[in-house]
């Protein structure tokens, strides 16, 4: 029997989630648990903060998908994560632009190369 595979996870606003599940990424986990979270302005940080830690948990998300505007505030959890799998990936969204210095974890990649690995 071939392994099954992984999923991905999105964290954004609705307009973000609604495209990912457009394309198709919608699914729920044995439990129930979807693989997507919309945050509005009116969600506590509190709730971001359970489902993002409740996604790095899971055994079937690759790779979580977080606007970096929501990114900013569960910062503390993403710094805090350094497992390979799953991945944080903070992508932009509609209301706003990504801005690389910003992204903890291409800072950290960024500190894994020299300018020398580059030429």
């Amino acid at each position: 029997m071939a392994a099954r595979g992984k999923l991905l996870a999105v964290i954004g606003d609705e307009d973000t989630c609604t495209g990912f599940l457009l394309g198709g990424i919608g699914e729920l986990s044995k439990t129930r648990q979807p693989n997507f979270m919309v945050v509005d302005k009116d969600t506590p940080s509190s709730d971001i903060e359970e489902q993002l830690k409740s996604f790095l948990s899971r055994r079937d998300i690759a790779i979580v998908l977080i606007s970096q505007s929501i990114a900013e505030v569960v910062r503390y959890v993403i710094d805090a994560h350094t497992e390979t799998v799953p991945t944080i990936l903070e992508i932009p969204s509609k209301d706003s632009p990504y801005d690389p210095s910003k992204d903890s974890i291409l800072r950290r990649a960024r500190g894994m190369f020299s300018a020398e690995d580059f030429r």
